[in-house]
């Protein structure tokens, strides 16, 4: 395992992942600061709103896509599914304290 410190929203969060994925998941995490970037007076917002920002903002983007190509394999359903239970994940992190893993 290997950790990951992101910003996001001007909060800094460590997340736990597999070793090799930190590139991948960095890139992540900065695709969702710049979508939220866009959202006005999200600094004053609890982190578990802005989670709840960030998942909806992901779900449309998904919504939009499937939409556009209706070919899309239909596991996008689990696909958003999983992302829920990760941001629930990281949410409760949140809720709990920093992760020492």
């Amino acid at each position: 395992m290997s950790n990951v410190t992101l910003e996001i929203v001007g909060r800094r969060y460590t997340i736990a992942c597999a070793e090799g994925e930190e590139a991948h998941i960095q890139m992540l995490g900065a695709s969702i600061d710049k979508k939220l970037s866009a959202l006005e007076n999200l600094t004053n917002q609890s982190p578990e709103r802005v989670l709840l920002y960030a998942a909806l903002l992901l779900a449309d983007e998904l919504h939009e896509t499937k939409s556009a190509d209706p070919a899309l394999p239909e596991n996008s359903a689990a696909e958003l599914e999983s992302l829920a239970d990760r941001l629930e994940s990281v949410a409760m992190q949140l809720e709990t304290g920093p992760a020492d893993a």
